[in-house]
């Protein structure tokens, strides 16, 4: 009796096993990727925990906006994480990644935009496997943007070493001090030098956005992006320096 119980325990398990293995199986073929148009710009939004909702949602929302502008060569957006598991921000909302860097082939990056997270200031900037694929990625990229604490994780990578750079204004005193290399302007919505743009981050997000948009398709179209949104949008009246 107690030999039959033990085989029909063991029957159940590998029968359990094998259920779960299949749903597996089942849940990666299933898996839906981005569809990425050939003829557009790859935009990849570099996620982690505690991202905070603006600094992802703003940038996002201008870029993935190109899509109906059927004049220009718009953009593909798409998020990148260290997991495929939900990210959840620092408000508590929950976002799949679409790819995870750490296994995932990933697209061509041609703008890289790195939001601010709740651990930009210190643990975050330990991840050596993020700050490299930062780094890699950044490379090629056409652009690396950052908004808010973004900058920490691009001058914690060494890409900011020979550019001029912003961040979250509260936080310029502690961006000069853990980099005190770095030159460092105040006072402005964002920074253009080179192909780095780094932003002051909160809602002033969606105008270091609308200032790519309108550095690669001009003022007309970075107008309508912004009426689509009800944003008023003059880059003439907006605190920056462009050094490009």
């Amino acid at each position: 009796m107690v030999k039959n119980i033990c085989i029909f325990t063991i029957l159940l398990l590998i029968i359990s096993c094998g259920r779960q293995k299949k749903e597996t199986i089942a849940d990666t073929a299933q898996r839906v990727f981005p569809k990425m148009n050939p003829n557009r710009y790859n935009v990849a939004f570099l996620l982690m925990d505690g991202v905070y909702n603006t600094e992802f949602t703003a940038p996002y929302d201008i870029f993935q906006h190109t899509q109906y502008r059927k004049e220009i060569k718009a953009m593909n957006t798409f998020t990148v994480a260290n997991t495929l598991e939900p990210i959840t921000s620092f408000e508590g909302v929950r976002i799949l990644p679409d790819f995870d860097y750490t296994q995932d082939s990933i697209p061509t990056i041609d703008i890289l935009v790195v939001p601010s997270a709740e651990h930009h200031l210190n643990t975050d900037l330990q991840d050596t496997i993020m700050l490299n694929f930062v780094k890699k990625m950044s490379k090629d990229a056409l652009f690396v943007t950052s908004h808010c604490d973004g900058a920490f994780v691009l001058a914690k990578a060494g890409l900011l070493d020979d550019v001029v750079s912003t961040t979250f204004p509260s936080d310029i005193d502690t961006y000069k001090t853990m980099f005190p290399h770095l030159k460092v302007k105040d006072s402005v919505l964002f920074v253009h030098d080179g192909k780095f743009i780094t932003s002051a981050g909160g809602a002033k997000s969606f105008e270091a956005a609308l200032y790519l948009c309108e550095h690669l398709y001009g003022k007309e179209i970075a107008e309508s992006l912004a009426g689509g949104l009800v944003i008023d949008w003059d880059l003439s009246t907006v605190p920056k320096l462009i050094l490009q």
